[in-house]
């Protein structure tokens, strides 16, 4: 099983999402470990290479969890949020790619 690498501050970011939340997404990291393909993740190709996005929503709005998958073997959670429109904001977006960097 991959390990997973959490950036920054991405894990108590998701501890801070509802749990019906926080469980699909920690199913859908479980299943990136096990070497599986979670249905709701899509390539972050304006991050970079091998970096994806894992998708979630609920009432009060969307959830994300940008990673990169299998650098240097591991699983790296680059950032996790929420917001409240369809566009990811920028910010998100730029703080992602500086922890991908780092790495």
């Amino acid at each position: 099983m991959k390990e997973v690498v959490w950036m920054g501050d991405s894990k108590a970011a998701i501890s801070e999402f509802p749990v019906p939340v926080k469980e699909d997404l920690g199913f859908q990291l479980y299943q990136l470990q096990q070497g599986k393909s979670p249905q709701n993740s899509r390539p972050m190709k304006s991050i970079g290479a091998g970096v994806f996005e894992l998708r979630e929503q609920d009432h009060q709005g969307w959830y994300r969890v940008i990673y990169a998958l299998q650098v240097k073997g591991k699983i790296y959670v680059l950032h996790a949020f929420r917001k409240q429109s369809a566009k990811t904001p920028k910010d998100d977006l730029d703080l992602a790619k500086r922890r991908f960097k780092q790495i």
